[in-house]
């Protein structure tokens, strides 16, 4: 291992101990740290440092149900307004959160600005992702619900796709 990765890896140690999140190390270099949020109560973000560099990569949402190309043109123009990282798609079509940095300018307070970075963007994000992507379920979702008299709470964020919900005047 070069030393410039080991210097990475332990300032990605060190500030992985210092925030109050949960992390593991499954190899060296190799990071797995879930990220609270409040719509999205947790991102589960990898970092990994090669011999070049540090790449971050968050699951953020599966692949829509519906209007892929409303989904998929959001997220290219919100890339527009974030730093250090990125919406991309896999093969299948879910959607990540992915940035890089030169191992090294690996350092504690990048760590930090990358984490938090991916943090703010996916937890942003999410309720726009599922309104736009899976208006449909959502609907289903609260008839389901409501027919078996249960909780609509945690729809509270999607009152406008409430199918029962009677237009203001």
């Amino acid at each position: 291992m070069t030393l410039v990765r080991e210097s990475a890896i332990r300032e990605i140690r060190a500030e992985l101990s210092e925030l109050d999140l949960e992390w593991t190390e499954s190899a060296p270099g190799l990071f797995s740290v879930s990220l609270p949020g409040t719509r999205k109560l947790v991102t589960e973000c990898a970092l990994h440092v090669g011999k070049h560099g540090m790449n971050v990569r968050a699951f953020v949402a599966r692949k829509p149900d519906e209007n892929h190309v409303g989904v998929y043109r959001w997220l290219l123009e919100r890339n527009l307004k974030l730093h250090g990282i990125c919406f991309a798609v896999d093969a299948l079509g879910d959607i990540y959160l992915t940035g890089s940095l030169p191992v090294e300018l690996v350092s504690r307070t990048q760590v930090d600005r990358l984490l938090g970075a991916v943090a703010e963007a996916a937890d942003d994000s999410f309720n726009v992702i599922l309104e736009l992507g899976f208006a449909e379920s959502i609907r289903q979702e609260w008839a389901w619900r409501r027919s078996r008299g249960e909780s609509t709470a945690n729809l509270a964020a999607f009152t406008r796709l409430d199918p029962g919900e009677r237009p203001k005047s």
